[in-house]
């Protein structure tokens, strides 16, 4: 099936069951002043797998991943180790998870680590890179997709320095000397970028030509002025080690190097050349022990910390690979259950990706309409010259992808076209949750914002609305769809929002209405592919006297 190209939307191993398609990667951005906000299947825009060849027995399977990166960057003396799981988010929805594979030796044997402290911890790449897809990604029993290592795909879909072989369907590292700096790849739980292998020669001068950054981590095999682990044996960690494990002495000893237990298997086997007197420079190395540095870059010209993916000139993953062991910033990001804090809409994708129709083009006559479309949506086109009866020319174009096409061959001299999804294939949600409300002001054609009840007293509201929060993450478009405008217990005779975030509603109000402040509430039609109605409540927003 990979030669062939072929690939699946659904599959089932019997325990990660993936039974509805879902769409892949980020499907909403909100941000505030302190935060941004991730919500994503955790599935990747590639043709993900297979892994190890078939046989490797995890599936991935949408996490629904709801993921907070904070704005404001706290770098404190004493720094976080990172455990297993994700540790960030790639800017594909991915998770990031560090170079741990989860493992250690106890002074015995290898174990499942869990939250227990070891001294010499499995390297993922070495240990599990086998198992890795094309895309250097795999997933753990619940079906989480991550990267450990370099991200060959991700970097190929952001044109950083990366080519794709459509016969074998794998990718490496381009030949050709690179001419532009990495784009960010993603954003760990402090808050600071990772970006691609690629940054500028010279830190803070960004017209100092482009270099691969070289990590500052070497094996511990005698060069360097590092322990020779073959011939001293693992009895000692590196200091790197000992500033996050916080320990100096009377550690547990490693196995003795040999084939079952080779040079490389644990993290502990690296050493920082840092520690060992060397500093780094164009003929040494780039990265500190976090993998990052403060340097300038295209997003940041004034410049920031910001970490690097780890490879060789070959592309092959180096450790540390994304991120050393510990987090240069505080972790304060990380995967939460909602959004609690107002914040604004930055983004849209997957279901809720908003039609954009391009420029048609006239060829003999012949009109074709091409539009960004939603795969699995079907839509509605339609014509007039007048402006006052609309004829529909089709009503059911499917979606290829993320397209969708018509041609039409009108017989008058100028027609206008309207574009509309109608449907939306049924898919699994990349998760709802933790909306807090939209709210709004009002201006009223009664004076003050109030009105004396009376036998149908008519009034018109002019209601202003803001999103307040995230249920609806932003405001709907002029002419969706009302369900009900309410004032108290009463409902409009009429709506209307014919100007987005405005919306007009008439109400007549009777001799026994309730009187006092009343709420008025909003709510408009359920949009494709969502499974809540955007919801406005002003409260207290009118008042109904005596």
């Amino acid at each position: 099936m990979k030669t062939a190209g072929t690939a699946l939307t659904t599959w089932s191993n019997g325990s990660q069951t993936q039974s509805t398609p879902a769409y892949c990667g980020v499907q909403e951005v909100y941000s505030s002043s302190n935060s941004v906000y991730i919500r994503s299947t955790g599935l990747a825009g590639y043709t993900m797998g297979p892994w190890q060849n078939g046989s490797f027995p995890n599936l991935p399977s949408n996490q629904k991943i709801l993921y907070r990166v904070p704005r404001t960057n706290n770098v404190t003396t004493t720094k976080t180790i990172t455990g297993g799981g994700q540790i960030g988010i790639f800017v594909d929805g991915v998770e990031m998870f560090n170079s741990w594979d989860a493992f250690a030796w106890n002074g015995s044997a290898e174990v499942s680590a869990g939250n227990t402290t070891y001294y010499w911890n499995r390297d993922a790449y070495v240990n599990e890179g086998a198992t890795f897809d094309a895309g250097n990604a795999h997933q753990q029993n619940t079906g989480t997709y991550h990267y450990h290592a370099n991200p060959p795909a991700l970097r190929y879909l952001l044109g950083d320095h990366v080519d794709y072989n459509s016969s074998t369907k794998t990718f490496s590292e381009s030949t050709n000397t690179p001419t532009k700096h990495s784009p960010i790849l993603g954003w760990v739980a402090d808050g600071f970028p990772i970006y691609g292998p690629y940054g500028y020669s010279v830190s803070n001068n960004a017209s100092s030509g482009i270099r691969r950054m070289v990590s500052g981590y070497v094996i511990r095999n005698g060069s360097y002025g590092t322990s020779n682990l073959t011939a001293n044996g693992r009895s000692t960690i590196p200091q790197w080690a000992v500033r996050l494990f916080n320990v100096a002495s009377n550690i547990t000893a490693g196995p003795t190097v040999s084939t079952t237990y080779p040079l490389g298997r644990y993290m502990e086997d690296n050493d920082f050349l840092g520690d060992h007197g060397i500093a780094p420079g164009t003929n040494t190395y780039d990265l500190d022990e976090y993998n990052g540095r403060w340097c300038v870059t295209p997003e940041f010209p004034n410049g920031t910390y910001a970490y690097f993916v780890a490879v060789a000139s070959d592309g092959t993953p180096v450790f540390p690979y994304n991120i050393g062991r510990g987090m240069y910033g505080a972790n304060a990001g990380g995967s939460v259950t909602s959004i609690s804090e107002t914040v604004v809409t930055n983004f849209y994708g997957g279901p809720n990706s908003v039609p954009s129709l391009n420029t048609p083009t006239v060829k003999n006559g012949a009109v074709t309409l091409t539009w960004s479309a939603t795969e699995g949506g079907t839509y509605m086109v339609q014509s007039t010259t007048n402006f006052s009866t609309w004829t529909t020319n089709s009503a059911f174009v499917s979606a290829v992808l993320n397209s969708a096409s018509y041609t039409n061959n009108p017989t008058d001299k100028y027609r206008f076209y309207r574009v509309a999804q109608t449907a939306l294939a049924t898919y699994d949600s990349p998760g709802t949750g933790g909306y807090s409300g939209g709210g709004g002001s009002a201006t009223f054609s009664a004076p003050g914002g109030s009105v004396s009840r009376g036998n149908g007293t008519n009034i018109t509201l002019t209601i202003t609305l803001s999103t307040g929060g995230s249920n609806p993450p932003t405001l709907p478009p002029a002419n969706a769809p009302i369900t009900s405008v309410t004032l108290g217990s009463l409902t409009a005779t009429s709506s209307s929002d014919t100007t987005s975030g405005t919306v007009l509603a008439s109400f007549t109000i009777p001799s026994n209405a309730t009187t006092g402040a009343q709420n008025v509430v909003v709510t408009f039609g359920i949009p494709p592919g969502r499974s809540q109605a955007p919801t406005f409540t002003l409260t207290g927003g009118f008042t109904i006297n005596p």
